[in-house]
C-alpha cells in the first residue's frame, strides 16, 4: 500500500512538474538569474557574466557558425546576438525549445542584448508565448519595459514611407531609405492618434518568400492593419514584424 501510495505521490509530482513548463513559469535552475536580476545588471561590464534560461520563439539567422536568436518566458525576453552555435545546433532550436544562455549584456542604439553567448539544451519544458497587445503602450515610457517580447498592434493605419523614382508616395521602402531592392529589409509607416511609427520587416527573420512580406509589398496608404512580431529597438522601438493582416 505504501509502495503504490508514493507511486501516485511521484506522478502527480511529474505532471505538476510538466505543467508549469507549458506557460514558461518552471523554476529557474542553480546559477540562473531572474529576468528582473538580469535586468538589473548594467550593460557593457564586460566583468560580469548574465546566465539566463528562457524559450526560443524566433531564429532570426545563423552565419559562420553564430546564431541571433529571440527567446522568452512569462516574466520577459532576451535578444541573443552572434551566440555561438553550430549549423547542427541551430536545426534543433526549433520554436518552444528551452536553452541555458552564458554571455554578456550589452545595449546598442537602445537595444539590449546578450553577446558573446554559449548556450545548452534543456530537455523537458516547452512555451510559445502569445502576442502581447501593446497598441496603447505606443508613445508612452512603459513600452520598453516589453522589448524583445513578441507583442502584437492593432488598428492601425499605414502612411506613406516616402516616395518612388515618379515622385509618388509609396507604402513601404526597401531598406530605411528606398535604397535596396526585392529581398532587402523593409520599412513603412503607421499612425495611432496622429503619431507615426516606423515598423521593419526584418530580412534575416521573415525573407521575401514568407507572407508578412508579401503582405508589406501589397499595403496601401491608408489601409487599417494589424500586426504582430518582436518588439526589437533601434534609436527607439522599430518593430521587426512577422505577421500583417487587414484590421478586424
Amino acid at each position: 500500500m505504501k509502495k503504490i501510495t508514493s507511486l501516485l505521490i511521484m506522478c502527480v509530482l511529474v505532471f505538476a512538474c510538466i505543467g508549469c513548463g507549458k506557460d514558461g513559469g518552471d523554476a529557474k535552475s542553480e546559477g540562473v538569474m531572474t529576468y528582473e536580476e538580469y535586468m538589473a545588471v548594467p550593460t557593457g561590464d564586460e566583468q560580469q557574466q548574465v546566465v539566463i534560461e528562457a524559450y526560443v520563439q524566433a531564429k532570426q539567422s545563423w552565419w559562420e557558425n553564430k546564431a541571433t536568436v529571440y527567446a522568452q518566458d512569462k516574466d520577459g525576453a532576451y535578444f541573443l546576438y552572434d551566440m555561438a552555435c553550430s549549423e547542427e545546433d541551430y536545426a534543433k532550436l526549433t520554436p518552444g525549445t528551452k536553452i541555458k544562455v552564458t554571455g554578456y549584456k550589452t545595449e546598442w542604439s537602445g537595444e539590449i542584448e546578450i553577446i558573446d553567448a554559449t548556450f545548452e539544451i534543456q530537455e523537458g519544458s516547452t512555451y510559445i508565448a502569445e502576442a502581447l497587445d501593446v497598441t496603447s503602450l505606443l508613445g508612452t515610457d512603459d513600452l520598453i519595459k516589453h522589448q524583445n517580447e513578441f507583442v502584437s498592434f492593432k488598428g492601425m493605419t499605414v502612411e506613406a514611407a516616402g516616395k518612388d523614382d515618379s515622385g509618388n508616395e509609396v507604402a513601404f521602402l526597401y531598406k530605411w531609405d528606398g535604397s535596396g531592392q526585392d529581398g532587402d529589409d523593409l520599412y513603412f509607416n503607421v499612425s495611432l492618434n496622429g503619431n507615426i511609427y516606423t515598423f521593419t520587416v526584418e530580412s534575416y527573420l521573415c525573407d521575401n518568400t514568407t507572407d508578412v512580406y508579401a503582405a508589406v509589398k501589397n499595403l496601401k496608404i491608408g489601409d487599417k492593419i494589424d500586426m504582430e512580431g518582436f518588439l526589437y529597438w533601434y534609436e527607439g522601438v522599430n518593430p521587426h514584424i512577422t505577421s500583417v493582416t487587414a484590421a478586424k
